[in-house]
């Protein structure tokens, strides 16, 4: 091949790289069966059997959706490790997507409890390996200083945007028309298709697709499968015996993910190979971490109380057909889709005018809080109208865009040296933290006390954003020149 051919080649996928449409598609349509399995997986867990459900308690229901949920961030971790000391980003990305298929076979074909337990497991380890991979997969396709790495990263998130809008669609339109299993069969099929053309394509990954950036000593691999044999035995001795229990799960992983994050924290700031400027940087993350975990803690109930309230509150009539519940779940990525980029020329065309990092995250979870306050008009109203519940969630999307794109650029900016890695871990850690609260606080939610529910959560979202406001003077001097 010349090199001129070469060159058309690495811009054949709309003037980017050609292994970025493999990776474009794994993504899109793993994100398409992660959000329609988990468009109609709360409904599917408290709806009667009559209804085709499995009949556990709303309280019960909202702990396991919250605790699932974490626990895909929390594996970030775990799979994360496995890319940098043991397998290489390609072949846990590729190992990944297999336990994602495999947990929606689960939910499709085995019924009850027992199809949930299997399936909720290898989904979330397998979607927390995918997203702790297919990133740096992507970063990987660019040399440095190439300046497509941004336009390229636009794409990628443009397909999972995509199978986030598509996905709930398909499968509650499935599942209200034959059935949950249907559903959850539609998900495994839209990951094997994904599979499949990974799988197929997946040779054409550049050479440091596979490479190991911190390979573990053999002589410790022995300790370390010990390790983690041990862990999942416990795991499972402590479930069999009713230790940990369905309606606990959510606070199980609150309190896993808080313990990590303190872990995290004391061994970065205890460190000897931190400089001084870099132990700051790391202290002006913490309440960063705290607002990244309260925004989280109420954007992610889109997935426990909007859709109970979806359910029971929303008027989905359209000319006389009620749409499925899980349709509200595409309403964010449209949104997303259509003010992403506004947003990024917004910033672009600021430039160093554009608000600090702290104030776009205190503006963030501010503006959280001020969604949820726009639920209160509505508490009382019969049938809640479809504009008005777009409209709240426009403003959530709006939150989301303040605070959601910058909060790993800013990790990777704050990061010691020697901390790279650890600090994106924080980061998933504050999302696996707010996002099992949302499971958490979900179980106080009732249709009689709107006004209180909202109107708290809401106002402490605000305070928060406030106080993270007031200390940005004294973050942007921590932060040592860091924006």
């Amino acid at each position: 091949m010349t090199a001129a051919q070469s060159e058309r080649q690495d811009r054949s996928f709309f003037g980017q790289p050609r292994p970025l449409a493999n990776l474009f598609g794994v993504e899109l349509w793993e994100r398409f069966s992660f959000y329609g399995m988990q468009g109609i997986l709360l409904i599917y867990l408290y709806y009667g059997a009559s209804r085709g459900g499995l009949g556990i308690s709303e309280t019960t229901a909202t702990s396991i959706v919250g605790a699932y949920g974490g626990s895909v961030y929390l594996s970030t971790v775990i799979f994360a490790w496995l890319s940098d000391r043991l397998y290489g980003p390609e072949r846990v990305l590729f190992g990944s997507a297999i336990l994602v298929m495999a947990g929606h076979i689960a939910l499709a074909v085995i019924p009850g409890v027992a199809g949930v337990t299997a399936g909720l497991i290898l989904v979330a380890l397998g979607s927390g390996g995918v997203k702790a991979t297919a990133t740096t997969l992507v970063g990987g396709l660019y040399p440095e200083g190439d300046e497509r790495r941004d336009a390229g990263f636009s794409i990628f998130y443009l397909g999972i945007n995509l199978g986030a809008l598509v996905g709930p669609l398909l499968t509650g339109l499935l599942q209200e028309e034959v059935g949950f299993h249907y559903g959850f069969g539609l998900a495994a099929v839209g990951m094997a298709i994904g599979l499949t053309q990974y799988a197929l394509t997946r040779k054409n990954l550049p050479a440091n697709a596979n490479e190991v950036a911190n390979p573990l000593p053999a002589g410790r691999r022995p300790l370390v499968f010990g390790l983690a044999a041990l862990v999942v035995a416990l795991i499972a001795v402590l479930a069999r015996t009713g230790v940990i229990r369905a309606d606990w799960l959510s606070d199980i992983v609150v309190t896993l993910s808080i313990l990590a994050a303190v872990a995290y924290f004391v061994v970065i700031l205890s460190s000897h190979r931190i400089t001084v400027v870099e132990r700051r940087r790391v202290l002006a993350f913490i309440p960063m971490f705290i607002a990244s975990a309260a925004f989280w803690s109420l954007y992610q109930q889109q997935f426990t109380v909007i859709t109970i309230y979806s359910d029971k509150r929303l008027d989905r009539d359209l000319g006389g057909w009620e749409f499925p519940v899980s349709w509200v779940q595409s309403i964010n990525p449209v949104f997303i889709i259509i003010l992403a980029g506004a947003f990024a020329a917004m910033w672009t065309r600021l430039g160093d005018r554009q608000p600090s990092t702290p104030v776009k995250f205190a503006l963030g979870t501010a503006i959280m809080g001020v969604a949820y306050l726009l639920f209160i008009p509505f508490a009382g109203t019969a049938r809640v109208p479809l504009v008005g519940l777009a409209g709240i969630l426009l403003v959530f999307t709006l939150a989301e865009l303040l605070l959601s794109p910058v909060g790993l650029s800013l990790t990777t900016k704050l990061a010691p040296e020697a901390f790279r890695t650890q600090m994106v871990a924080l980061f998933f850690l504050s999302v696996a933290l707010g996002t099992a609260l949302s499971g958490t606080l979900a179980g106080y939610y009732r249709e009689d006390r709107e006004v209180p529910y909202f109107g708290i959560l809401g106002v402490v979202a605000i305070v928060l954003g406030g106080i993270l406001f007031a200390l940005t003077p004294m973050l942007k001097r921590l932060m040592g020149g860091v924006r």
